[in-house]
């Protein structure tokens, strides 16, 4: 299966954070859409975050991978990180 890297930028109730997902190129789950809407999955990860507190409190950090559980993402939406 051939994939692809997508920029997304999401939000917790406390931090933004910037990466990067990996769906496939196209055809099935190949939309940012189709992979938020999966129920089967419990955590989203993302690939060179960027963590950034909302309340700017305190400095952020940078992960090579992270996992988010998807009953903490508040917003997610493609970017241009």
């Amino acid at each position: 299966m051939d994939l692809r890297q997508e920029k997304v930028t999401l939000e917790t109730d406390r931090y933004r954070i910037e990466g990067e997902v990996t769906l496939p190129a196209e055809g099935h789950r190949s939309r940012l859409s189709d992979h938020v809407n999966r129920r089967d999955q419990e955590f989203f990860t993302l690939q060179s975050a960027r963590v950034r507190p909302l309340d700017g409190s305190g400095e952020g950090w940078e992960a090579s991978v992270i996992m988010v559980g998807r009953a903490h993402i508040r917003v997610i939406m493609p970017s241009d990180v």
